[in-house]
């Protein structure tokens, strides 16, 4: 009985742990509408524009090497990974740019019909 206890207690734990270690991040895919020094707009996928806050933190990363907010283009399609702070949403990651290689490698059928 008290093993089963300490087993239970264990599962809550380790669930709590799972549940909580993205913490309160926000993903926001859509594609660029509008670039300045401070900020992106996007469309998201449900027709929403979405103002996402850029700082000096943010960090941007195309086709899976490091870039600038200048590699940035309007008609990019982005996901960014943004830290709620009050109404707006702060960006610490911008990810733009095609699949790498060993992703597209993996997502193509491994028998394709001719």
């Amino acid at each position: 009985m008290f093993l089963t206890r300490i087993l239970a207690i264990f599962a809550l734990v380790s669930l709590a742990t799972v549940a909580f270690a993205h913490g309160t991040d926000k993903h926001v895919l859509g594609t660029v509408t509008k670039i300045t020094d401070t900020e992106l707009t996007l469309e998201t996928q449900t027709k929403e524009t979405q103002v996402i806050k850029i700082v000096p933190e943010t960090s941007f990363v195309k086709s899976g090497v490091s870039a600038t907010l200048k590699d940035l283009k309007v008609g990019d399609r982005v996901v960014i990974h943004a830290k709620p702070a009050g109404n707006d949403l702060i960006a610490h990651e911008v990810r733009f740019g095609k699949q790498g290689a060993a992703a597209a490698a993996s997502a193509a059928p491994a028998n394709p019909q001719q």
